[in-house]
């Protein structure tokens, strides 16, 4: 459920500028090599503890992501108008970490070469909008961010959202983004994560992934 803006946060937010100049292909690639890049550096800890901010262990959060990724390829492909898709996408139980890693790097390139392919018209339902391309691009990566931060917490890990990634998935999903602030912390604070300056932390947020 989305939260409804207070007047302290209706002075605070502005529209983000405008939408990624990049293609969205070379944005989701950069963030899943970002983001397995530094998870992998906390390969050897241990992920049975639980992930930042969520019921999930850090481990769970991998199946997560998978489900995530996957379904949004899933969507784009399906295009269904009312519903989700009948996949559903798990990592083995059994991998490493690493393993589970590249699990999710084959994720991210099914959803890559899916945007890559999708025509600008096509649609498909989401809960939080009906959305085109970019949009599950967006999604894709906002999932990939803000978990990697979830777990890195964890793993005592420094890691935050890139700048560029964060302006891109803020203009397309987060209209009401607040202004001010840094696009990483902008996008911490729209899903959830932290608190900003005169705004405290969100408990009820949604992305919005209609086309405008």
């Amino acid at each position: 459920m989305t939260v409804t803006p207070t007047a302290t946060t209706r002075l605070a937010t502005a529209p983000v500028a405008a939408a990624a100049t990049v293609p969205w292909t070379d944005l989701l690639a950069a963030a899943t090599d970002d983001c397995l890049a530094v998870l992998l550096e906390g390969a050897d800890q241990d992920w049975s503890r639980p992930a930042h901010g969520l019921d999930w262990t850090c481990r769970e959060t991998l199946d997560h992501l998978a489900l995530g990724l996957t379904g949004y390829t899933g969507l784009l492909i399906a295009r269904p108008d009312d519903r989700y898709i009948t996949l559903f996408a798990s990592l083995d139980p059994q991998a490493s970490v690493p393993a589970c890693l590249d699990g999710l790097r084959i994720a991210a390139s099914l959803l890559t070469s899916t945007v890559r392919d999708t025509t600008a018209d096509a649609r498909a339902w989401h809960p939080w909008g009906h959305s085109d391309a970019t949009g599950f691009a967006a999604m894709g990566i906002t999932e990939l961010a803000v978990h990697t931060y979830d777990i890195t917490r964890t793993l005592g890990l420094s890691w935050a959202p890139p700048d560029d990634l964060s302006t891109a998935v803020l203009a397309r999903l987060f209209p009401d983004a607040p202004s001010g602030h840094s696009p990483s912390d902008a996008l911490l604070w729209c899903t959830g994560r932290i608190p900003l300056p005169g705004l405290p932390r969100r408990v009820d947020w949604q992305w919005d992934g209609t086309v405008r």
